[in-house]
């Protein structure tokens, strides 16, 4: 099993992603069942409780994990 990662390799990943992404940038996010859905983030990405690296989505209760969260381009479209 491979290992939790580190406060400091959480705090790298969140300094990261922030560094690179606005708030409002257009995400694809991973659903537990493996399904995605596009939308945006409303906020900077933070680790939660020193254990996960968070961020928060429009239409989404609570935050997500950051490790499921990839920025796509602004007019990336779903196809039917």
């Amino acid at each position: 099993m491979p290992r939790p990662p580190t406060p400091a390799q959480l705090a790298a990943q969140v300094n990261a992603w922030n560094r690179q992404h606005v708030v409002g940038t257009k995400v694809s996010a991973r659903r537990d069942d493996g399904t995605s859905h596009i939308t945006t983030t409303t906020s900077e990405a933070w680790v939660l409780s020193g254990h996960s690296a968070v961020i928060k989505l429009k239409g989404t209760s609570g935050c997500f994990l950051l490790n499921r969260v990839t920025a796509i381009s602004a007019d990336h479209t779903v196809e039917a």
